[in-house]
């Protein structure tokens, strides 16, 4: 079923669920379902030129990532449906929030702010512009999806390295802009998309030989995984 990367058996890299990670890769657009072993999964990373968007072309169930129409991708176990260690603010609770039909749709947090952690629309979650915080509660329109963890100033999530180590990378005028990254600090995640152009792994924005790079309009908040 899965592909194993790094490792043997069942899909996992070295052994155990937590540092595992799976590949999934629909092939000829059609539908692929594979192993995990996991209650739920996130994207870690898209090898495909078709975009994943979960529930329109992944999603996990039952121990199981399905992908089709093209989405081809690596996953990780999903810890409370967002970030390691917690998330921002190392609350531990994340709550989806969905714009239906455009509709603005408020969901009650308590917060009194709040971090995106991951984006499950094809529309651009933008903070300020398709979605943010007032009177505690998250508000999303125009068609942005995403799930939200409680913010209490920076990026407090368990990652690799200095949880609140941050940089924010902006392409100006769609060109490719490179970002020094300070390589200590592991690898780097999109913790808050800042423009309105999605911001995707592998395609306008990525990390290679110690730098981070993004390109085609992509400006986001960088944090190590």
């Amino acid at each position: 079923m899965a592909t194993s990367l790094g490792g043997s058996g069942g899909g996992w890299n070295g052994g155990g669920g937590n540092n595992g990670t799976v590949r999934c890769e629909s092939q000829d657009n059609r539908q692929r379902v594979c192993t995990t072993g996991w209650r739920s999964a996130q994207l870690s990373r898209q090898i495909s030129g078709t975009r994943c968007v979960e529930g329109s072309n992944w999603g996990s169930r039952d121990g199981q990532v399905w992908v089709s129409g093209g989405c081809r991708a690596e996953f990780v176990e999903g810890r409370g449906g967002g970030w390691g260690g917690g998330g921002p603010g190392g609350s531990g609770r994340t709550i989806r929030c969905e714009s239906q039909d455009n509709r603005e749709r408020t969901c009650t947090t308590g917060w009194r702010n709040a971090t995106l952690v991951r984006q499950i629309s094809g529309t651009a979650c933008v903070e300020g512009q398709t979605w943010g915080v007032r009177n505690g509660a998250i508000w999303v329109n125009r068609g942005c999806r995403g799930e939200f963890a409680e913010s209490r100033g920076n990026w407090g999530g368990g990652g690799g390295g200095n949880s609140n180590y941050s940089v924010t990378c902006s392409s100006n005028d769609s060109r490719q802009q490179t970002c020094a990254w300070d390589s200590r600090q592991g690898r780097p995640a999109m913790i808050q998309q800042l423009s309105g152009t999605a911001c995707v792994e592998g395609r306008n924005w990525g990390y290679r030989n110690g730098t981070l790079w993004v390109s085609g309009g992509c400006r986001a908040r960088f944090g190590a995984r």
